[in-house]
């Protein structure tokens, strides 16, 4: 039995389904959110569309980030935090390039 199942998630009216552990489901649905927010604030501040503005959405993510690290300091384990995000990251850079097989795959509405 496998350990993923799928998630179905729309951003900004494009519809992905990704791989997705059960226990991670809903911090991924946050995380989309997140996004979505992002990339619509963004995208209404520059007119960017596209790939632009998913690189501009992840580095302004990204930056939020590094800048929580350096606030909380050395205490924080990454290790398991980036482990997530890779695997989160590798979901949606699948559902972004189309990939069928297994992984992630583009639904068409």
């Amino acid at each position: 039995m496998s350990m993923h199942g799928t998630l179905d998630i729309t951003l900004l009216g494009r519809e992905y389904r990704v791989t997705c552990p059960p226990d991670e489901r809903e911090s991924l649905l946050a995380a989309v959110q997140l996004l979505e927010t992002r990339m619509s604030e963004i995208g209404s501040r520059t007119r960017s569309t596209g790939e632009r503005l998913a690189v501009m959405a992840a580095l302004n993510l990204a930056h939020d980030l590094i800048c929580l690290k350096q606030e909380r300091g050395p205490r924080l384990d990454e290790a398991p935090i980036k482990g997530k995000i890779e695997s989160m990251i590798n979901s949606l850079d699948g559902a972004l390039n189309g990939e069928t097989m297994g992984t992630a795959s583009e639904s068409r509405a």
